[in-house]
């Protein structure tokens, strides 16, 4: 499953490419890309563990920019 998330505030282009490291390595995520230029997230894994990794994702995102909202 390909999901797809709006990145609002995100302001820094390394804190992106952080953000998309350490997405990769959470369990079950197939491929995983954060967009500074599009404001994205995509992450491609199965259904079934999508709400979970999204929540680990969220839990990164946050350490490493706290005032970026996650728009599903």
């Amino acid at each position: 499953m390909k999901k797809v998330v709006k990145l609002e505030n995100l302001d820094c282009a390394n804190c992106a490419a952080k953000m998309e490291d350490g997405i990769s390595k959470i369990a079950g995520v197939e491929k995983a890309t954060v967009s500074f230029l599009m404001q994205k997230m995509t992450i491609v894994a199965p259904e079934e563990q999508m709400e979970d990794i999204l929540n680990q994702a969220e839990k990164i995102i946050h350490k490493l920019e706290p005032d970026v909202v996650l728009k599903l």
